[in-house]
């Protein structure tokens, strides 16, 4: 196979794997926000300031998640590769920001 065709497919892998990592971590923190916004108007959470408990689990855990993908596929990691599995990771978080934003302003309008 073709030196640029193999980079062609590397690049698309890495993109669709950081695609699914950041839509995976955005689908939780949405729905951590959504049973803690619940937590909040029952009550049980006093502070609005405290509205995202755990959120920086989550975040140690999309780190580890990556590191541990920098050690298993490392062709991820090489060149310029890192960069569009970034990319792909801005992709999956930004698409489930884009679908909050877009339910909120349909339930107000």
């Amino acid at each position: 196979m073709d030196k640029s065709m193999i980079m062609i497919f590397i690049s698309l892998t890495a993109i669709i794997v950081g695609y699914v990592i950041g839509f995976w971590f955005g689908t939780i923190q949405n729905a951590a926000l959504i049973r803690n916004k619940k937590k909040y108007e029952s009550g049980k959470l006093k502070n609005g300031f405290f509205l995202m408990p755990g959120s920086m689990g989550r975040i140690a855990m999309l780190l580890i998640i990556l590191v541990v993908i920098q050690f298993a596929i490392p062709m991820f990691f090489q060149g310029n590769i890192q960069w569009i599995l970034s990319a792909g990771i801005i992709l999956g978080y930004g698409w489930t920001f884009v679908k909050q934003l877009r339910n909120r302003t349909i339930y107000r309008g």
